[in-house]
């Protein structure tokens, strides 16, 4: 598959991520007309992405960011289905945003690997489950990679586009020619690793940061400030995970302890407490901050 046969994109997955990269694919794609279906077998994830998605248009109207002509140029280029045979069948790209669980995963690609046209490329959004454990169970797996954005998928411009043993050069040439018609600046990760580069980078000074935490040098506050006013990053390690969700930084550091059995890898001591705790950050109102006063 070629860029220039690139018109329809399906997102499997209307979760945060999910509804993110369809809009930005139908928004900043425009230029290309790419029609983009959104599917969830979930009807309450599909119908709140029905609900988001003409909100967000409206907003960036009201900003003015794009025009009335625009929006309504984007809105009909994205439909919404729940069925995700039909619209893979359709698909000249694909892009999974489901859950962070491989038997899912597996039983996904399985199931329209065989009744997507046998170019399609097939990517998957995560940053932890690589394409190779997804290849035995695709059909035409030199068509298979990782394609990973990151949060929130309207802002953030970087994509890790992951070449697979079984990934053919000219799908990661499409995949990087997409992201880059998408408004995304893509980089290409020549080798499977967990959590690729990005991640791999955070998760080290993620750690750093726990450890510093743990031995009292300095408070959440103060660590990420220095994080914020000296390094320039956007958002401190603290806030980042609360925002993430400390759940999620959980089980990517136990599955990928699980696999390395580097101790380095391991969840902190510290997370795992919050854990327990049902301290997930942002979503359940606590995590290294408080944000009860924002959820009333």
């Amino acid at each position: 598959m070629k860029i220039e046969d690139i018109k329809t994109v399906l997102v499997v997955g209307a979760g945060a991520m999910g509804q993110q990269i369809a809009m930005n694919t139908a928004l900043n794609g425009r230029a290309h007309d790419y029609k983009v279906i959104l599917c969830d077998s979930f009807p309450a994830a599909l119908e709140k992405a029905k609900k988001w998605a003409p909100e967000y248009l409206a907003g960036r109207v009201a900003k003015g960011r794009i025009t009335q002509e625009e929006a309504d140029k984007v809105a009909a280029n994205l439909v919404f289905s729940d069925n995700v045979e039909e619209a893979a069948a359709q698909a000249d790209l694909v892009i999974e945003a489901i859950i962070e669980n491989l038997d899912a995963k597996r039983d996904l690609f399985q199931k329209i690997s065989k009744v997507c046209k046998p170019d399609t490329i097939l990517g998957t959004n995560s940053s932890n489950i690589v394409s190779s454990k997804l290849a035995d169970v695709t059909e035409h797996p030199e068509r298979l990679l990782n394609m990973h954005y990151f949060n929130p998928a309207l802002v953030m411009q970087l994509v890790e586009i992951v070449r697979g043993p079984h990934t053919a050069d000219e799908t990661i040439k499409t995949a990087y020619a997409f992201a880059e018609n998408t408004g995304k600046k893509p980089i290409i990760i020549q080798k499977e690793i967990a959590g690729f580069v990005a991640n791999r980078i955070n998760a080290a000074v993620t750690r750093e940061a726990c450890l510093l935490l743990e031995k009292g040098i300095a408070s959440v506050e103060d660590i990420d400030t220095a994080c914020e006013k000296g390094l320039n990053y956007p958002m401190g390690p603290f806030r980042l995970m609360d925002l993430t969700g400390l759940d999620v930084n959980y089980y990517v550091r136990r599955d990928r302890f699980a696999e390395s059995g580097d101790p380095n890898d391991a969840p902190s001591p510290l997370v795992i407490d919050k854990v327990i705790k049902g301290e997930y950050g942002r979503k359940t109102g606590k995590g290294w901050y408080d944000y009860s006063d924002s959820k009333k």
